[in-house]
């Protein structure tokens, strides 16, 4: 019997993590900007949409499988960029990229990663998707760009609704920085903590080899202030075209939410755009991004190009998505927490979890395929209740 035969949601894994992490470091997964208005909005618009089942399919022959940025995927979801997944495992990089690997979905690295963007290439056999941000050297972002193409990412995304970070009031009231310093309250819950605390210290310092920041202390930095460098270039839409020019394969732009962006983005080249709020981390003011679905698929923008995340915790949520536009959906939280569950078992257990709510929701539904989605969105098959 499975470790994991009594998880049959992304909430039982949350449980689990919220019991195994020291508080800061779940907070520091889980949380949101602000009020955290934005992260309930995320779920709130999954919530309010119906899907009205069609009968006398065939369901002999499902496929679950989607063709995204020309590769061929198993199923229609995938891992979106995490960014300081060292302080739930140290090897948190590579064992969701091994997972990945062998259960067939997609893999974006973080820029943000603990581990080099190299070192899992080498153990993948292949490169990674790589997520980029706009540092404030120039400099930087060419070396990181140089970096990607050398080890043969095949797609880069890059991630645009970060113009300031975020305001995230959980990791401001816990005093996070980089190295960990804990407060003494902070103490306390480590110690209640001893293998995560073991570990975490036989590793050694949480480092980002994939940033190069001269004449910086890291180790005086909170991670607030590393994202604020790290984000505080410029990204407008020249510099993106720029970046487009420069690099040669497929390329995406992550964090829109106006479907006028999302034309203007496509319009210069770019492959796709993820819908996105930053899983409401950002501005807590930002809409759902499903929401904001409907409005793309109206401007013409084929499903090919829209991707999605933020929010999705279900197989029922991504085909939800899949319903109202998007190609391909991305979930983040839910690895991290089936990754402090239980490692790459846990994963491979969530991976399979969400497979198996994807194909049962088609059954019901009558689809077939996840091509035939987009019959629900040309015959008016969903609501919003």
């Amino acid at each position: 019997m499975s470790l994991f035969a009594d998880f049959h949601t992304v909430d039982d894994f949350r449980q689990r993590a919220r019991r195994r992490l020291p508080r800061y470091a779940f907070d520091f997964i889980d949380g949101g900007a602000g009020s955290e208005r934005a992260l309930a909005r995320n779920a709130t618009a999954f919530a309010r949409v119906e899907l009205v089942p069609r009968l006398g399919a065939c369901h002999a022959q499902q496929d679950l499988s989607v063709d995204c940025m020309g590769q061929r995927f198993e199923v229609p979801f995938g891992i979106a960029p995490l960014g300081l997944c060292g302080l739930v495992h140290p090897q948190a990089d590579q064992m969701l990229a091994r997972v990945a690997a062998r259960c067939g979905v997609p893999f974006v690295l973080s820029a943000t990663s603990n581990t080099p963007l190299e070192q899992i290439a080498d153990a993948l056999g292949q490169a990674p998707w790589f997520q980029f941000y706009a540092p404030k050297s120039t400099s930087a972002a060419n070396s990181l760009l140089d970096r990607a193409e050398r080890a043969g990412c095949p797609v880069l995304v890059v991630t645009a609704d970060v113009a300031a970070p975020g305001k995230r009031l959980r990791d401001l009231r816990h005093g996070l920085k980089l190295p960990l310093r804990p407060s003494l309250g902070n103490i306390v819950t480590t110690l209640c903590h001893p293998h995560w605390a073991a570990r975490r210290v036989l590793a050694g310092p949480i480092t980002f080899p994939n940033l190069a920041m001269p004449g910086e202390d890291q180790a005086a930095l909170s991670f607030s202030s590393l994202m604020a460098w790290q984000t505080g270039g410029t990204l407008d839409w020249a510099t993106l075209a720029r970046i487009r020019e420069r690099w040669p394969r497929k390329l995406i732009l992550k964090g829109v939410l106006a479907a006028e962006d999302a034309q203007q983005a496509l319009g210069l080249g770019f492959d796709a755009v993820v819908v996105s709020n930053h899983g409401g981390r950002q501005f807590d003011s930002a809409p759902a991004p499903l929401s904001m679905l409907p409005a793309m698929s109206a401007g013409g923008i084929p499903a090919a190009s829209l991707l999605l995340d933020s929010g999705v915790r279900s197989g029922e949520d991504i085909v939800k998505a899949i319903a109202m536009g998007a190609g391909m959906v991305f979930l983040g939280r839910p690895f991290l927490f089936a990754l402090a569950s239980g490692g790459e078992a846990a994963v491979e257990h969530l991976i399979a979890l969400l497979k198996q709510d994807v194909a049962r929701a088609m059954s019901l539904l009558g689809m077939v395929s996840v091509a035939q989605a987009g019959q629900w969105r040309e015959k008016g098959m969903y609501g919003i209740c």
